[in-house]
């Protein structure tokens, strides 16, 4: 219809009743409205619409919201939608289930992944044991073999059968003076393995016990107190021994007394049979009194024998015993050197004949001595060596008469003249020392002639003897041609030219061995009776009490942590160090004496109780037979019989091979508050071949850290904790020492395996000496008459550090116990010097220098803290040190060497500045 009328509009207006300007109005009116209808529906509509929606969701009631967003359940409502939603919520679950099956399985490999690394470990374990196993069956395979080649079966102690406490009397010999121990010595009374008890009666219990000289008394009874052998249980002694002198004039027993109260002794059993009876003397007019008693068949030791009453074999001649309360001064103990002295020989001295004494008075007690008395031959004596004393051609001081009143002196002795200090600062000026003995050769021995020995050994003074028949102290035992002469009175006019003909360096030698024995066997009251008792038990052969180990005191600590492979000591090339399969702790043969040696030995018993020890002039690396090795312990230093692997580049780099074919070394390591430091020196060592054990000697009173977990390297780590600090306790024979080799070595100490592999081979080849690596030498101090110590590096060295050092554990036995006292305290003023004290030691005893091993001279570890070398105040008490030990030693011991110790498989780098020096290969 509008249609229409628009067409009627455009046709000139009329149409449909004729009114044509109406329309047109409508028509605009309608245009109009319709115009501001879409205006006010496309502006104000979508403006309401806005505002609308932007204030209808601030409602307070969240569930009155329209056009707010809606959760997913809402959504859900929705109808076209819900089945997405429920696709959603589906996938939703399975992805959470598949994530929880994943990390479950994780799960599940990691532990799958564990069980794979214990199984491992468990494998590896597993092989170490069977190769431990089947080195364990090797072993015994080999000690079966070795037993059945010695056809030797194990024997079992005999059970001992103690005497009745009243033996069944046997005959008494023909005479007294017939006594010997076979027919004198009841030796039911001590079989071999009893140990050699000793029983020694208390000589205050008895009258005769206050008339002892009270310094002799005081000094026997404290050296009884710390012998070893000594028993307070009578009834299983073997031996019983009384003291009765040195006794005091004024108040001395009538001999008639004294001897019923010996016989009244309990364990005397009528005839005093294993009794041994000991006069020792402090001064030289000590009477014999014990001449005018029966002693049946006890032994006596003392000082002066007549031969009628001396018994070669049973009785023994001692020294007398001089120090009895002190210990001697090193520091007043002249040096050995030089060799010659002012005097080429002095005597002093004064015979009395009319003087009398107790034994010239009971001379009738024995019967007549058959036969006439021998020439005198003093006057010739005195007339010789004034004769040479007049020459001038050599100075001599000889005086026949006393300045002052003589000492009192048997009949026929001389008598010494003047005090005992002014008689010692002679001899100190002489080079030998004159001994005349009596010129009753019926006096075999005389305190007087013992006196003069003991002052000339004790200041270095060569006893020079005249009179072939005497018995000197010990003589059984004692080579004494090694340090002293002893010529026949008829060869008076020959003496001088005997003693200008002697070289310096036989006259060194034996000023020290007469050093040595004085020190051994004559300077203390312990050393005398520790010497009578080691004469009787060698005698009847009943081996020593092995001596004493030091009993190492556990620290606990926790060990566990794997050690790890330093690639400086894993870098060998292609050298094999050792077996490939790790061989287990392998300790040395025990020490065990055969029965059948101790006659054989007499003095030379390395292996024996404290004092004497019986070895400084002996060390237990002499060569023996093959026939004698076969029943030799290792312990000795001699080894079994055995060849060794021989071959040629890995076999002979896989096997020790040798005349030990099987052999490990113990690591000693020093420490003191340095955790870290120790930790890694002990990793070092993880994987060392023909290590035994590692002993690590904690020197801090402070114990380690609670937490502190010690390295595994393979084999047992024993921390011993020590009761004060000192250096000294490096050298402790450590009973955890199962090893003849032991390996000294600082924590701090950096050696690669082929090296300390090259040291052991080394020192296998020389056990008696100190093989390792740094070298030292020292120097004489022209401008201060001194010595010095020197680390420079030189071509010439006389010392090697025990830092880095293989030596045999029977040195750790005589620096502990046998070397003097004063040098171990020194080293604990200075806390220094224990290195240098062993040198002196093994160079003394061995008269051979130390070996060093590689070209290497310091061993220092790399950012290491410093030690103690490094204060400035180290080298000057190193030089002191020195110049101590000279000393006590008397002489310098340290020889010099320009030996050196390289291996052709190894490549030794030297400086272009040090190739001057000559290598030995």
């Amino acid at each position: 219809e509008l249609m229409t009328g628009y067409t009627m509009l455009r046709n000139g207006g009329v149409g449909n009743g004729g009114q044509p300007w109406v329309l047109r109005w409508s028509s605009r009116i309608r245009l109009t409205w319709l115009s501001f209808t879409l205006f006010i529906i496309l502006v104000f509509f979508p403006l309401i619409a806005h505002y609308y929606l932007t204030t209808i969701d601030d409602a307070d009631d969240a569930g009155k919201r329209i056009f707010g967003p809606r959760t997913g359940n809402e959504l859900c409502e929705v109808k076209h939608v819900q089945d997405l939603c429920r696709i959603r919520e589906s996938v939703s679950e399975e992805l959470l289930q598949l994530e929880a099956k994943r990390q479950e399985l994780n799960s599940e490999i990691a532990k799958l992944n564990l069980k794979i690394e214990a199984c491992k470990k468990s494998i590896e374990n597993a092989k170490q044991d069977l190769l431990q196993l089947k080195n364990v069956i090797s072993q015994t395979e080999h000690s079966y073999k070795e037993l059945m080649a010695q056809n030797q079966p194990k024997l079992s102690l005999p059970i001992r059968l103690l005497p009745d406490k009243d033996d069944v009397t046997f005959p008494l010999p023909k005479s007294n003076r017939n006594c010997r121990l076979h027919n004198c010595f009841d030796y039911s009374r001590c079989p071999l393995t009893s140990g050699f008890p000793v029983y020694v009666y208390n000589s205050d219990n008895y009258p005769f016990g206050s008339s002892l000289d009270p310094l002799i008394k005081q000094a026997f009874e404290a050296t009884v107190r710390t012998n070893v052998y000594v028993t307070e249980n009578a009834n299983i002694a073997c031996v019983y021994i009384i003291l009765v002198g040195e006794m005091q004039e004024p108040v001395m027993p009538k001999p008639t007394e004294l001897e019923q109260q010996l016989h009244s002794l309990p364990y005397w059993r009528t005839d005093g049979h294993n009794h041994l009876i000991i006069n020792l003397s402090r001064k030289s007019e000590t009477q014999n009194f014990i001449y005018n008693i029966s002693t049946g068949r006890a032994m006596i030791a003392q000082s002066t024998f007549y031969d009628v009453q001396y018994r070669p074999g049973f009785d023994i001649v001692i020294s007398p015993l001089v120090h009895a309360m002190s210990e001697p001064n090193f520091l007043e103990i002249p040096p050995q050197v030089p060799v010659k002295r002012k005097y080429l020989f002095s005597f002093q001295g004064e015979k009395i004949e009319s003087l009398r004494s107790s034994l010239q008075e009971v001379r009738s007690f024995e019967e007549e001595i058959e036969g006439n008395a021998p020439a005198d031959y003093d006057d010739r004596i005195i007339t010789t060596l004034k004769a040479v004393q007049d020459s001038k051609l050599d100075f001599v001081l000889v005086e026949f008469t006393c300045k002052n009143q003589p000492k009192a002196s048997l009949p026929t002795e001389w008598a010494l003249c003047g005090e005992r200090d002014d008689r010692l600062e002679l001899l100190k000026l002489s080079t030998f020392a004159l001994i005349i003995t009596p010129g009753d050769t019926h006096l075999v021995i005389s305190a007087g002639c013992a006196m003069r020995l003991f002052e000339a050994l004790e200041v270095g003074a060569i006893p020079v003897v005249l009179g072939e028949q005497v018995q000197l102290p010990y003589n059984d035992v004692i080579r004494w041609n090694e340090a002293a002469l002893i010529i026949p009175k008829p060869r008076i006019t020959e003496v001088h030219f005997l003693l200008r003909s002697i070289s310096d360096n036989d006259l060194l030698a034996m000023r020290r061995q007469g050093r040595f024995l004085w020190e051994t066997y004559f300077s203390t009251s312990d050393n005398v009776f520790s010497t009578v008792l080691a004469i009787i038990r060698t005698r009847i052969q009943i081996p020593a009490a092995p001596i004493r180990e030091e009993t190492a005191v556990e620290i606990p600590h926790r060990s566990g942590k794997a050690a790890g492979t330093d690639p400086n000591m894993a870098d060998n090339g292609d050298l094999d160090l050792g077996p490939v399969e790790t061989e287990p702790p392998y300790a040395s043969p025990k020490y065990l004496r055969n029965f059948t040696l101790t006659a054989m030995d007499i003095y030379r018993n390395w292996n024996s109780a404290p004092g004497p020890f019986h070895l400084f002039p002996y060390t237990p690396f002499d060569p023996v037979l093959p026939s004698e090795a076969k029943f030799l312990g290792s312990g000795t230093g001699f080894r079994p019989i055995g060849g060794g692997a021989g071959g040629s580049g890995k076999e002979f780099q896989a096997a020790l091979g040798g005349n030990v074919p099987r052999e490990q070394f113990t690591v000693v390591m020093l420490t003191y508050e340095r955790e870290e430091v120790l930790m890694n020196s002990l990793e070092r060592l993880n994987g060392l071949p023909y290590l035994n054990k590692v002993v690590v000697v904690w020197n801090s009173p402070k114990l380690p850290s609670e937490d502190l977990l010690w390295p595994d390297i393979g084999v047992p780590i024993m921390v011993v904790r020590t009761e004060k600090n000192s250096l000294n306790n490096r050298f402790l024979p450590w009973d955890e020492i199962e090893t003849e080799a032991i390996l000294s070595i600082d924590d701090d100490a950096h050696l690669r395996h082929d090296e300390i592999m090259f040291g052991f081979r080394v020192w296998r080849e020389a056990r008696d000496r100190i093989v390792g690596f740094p070298g030292r030498y020292h120097a004489w101090d022209i401008p201060h008459q001194s010595w010095l110590y020197n680390s420079n590096y030189s071509c010439e060295l006389s010392m090697v550090l025990t830092g880095a050092a293989f030596f045999h554990k029977y040195y750790a036995y005589l620096y502990s116990y046998v070397m003097p006292q004063a040098i171990r305290d020194m080293v604990d003023e200075y806390i220094n010097c224990e290195d240098i004290a062993m040198n002196f030691l093994v160079s003394h005893l061995t008269r051979k220098p130390p070996i060093k091993v590689t070209s290497r001279w310091t061993f220092r570890c790399p950012g290491c803290p410093q030690a103690l070398s490094h204060d400035d105040s180290h080298f000057h008490e190193r030089h002191k040190c020195i110049n101590f030990f000279v000393k006590v030693y008397g002489y310098m011991p340290l020889l010099y060497t320009q030996f050196r110790v390289d291996s052709v498989l190894f490549k030794t780098r030297l400086p272009h500045d040090k190739t001057k020096c000559f290598k030995f290969i």
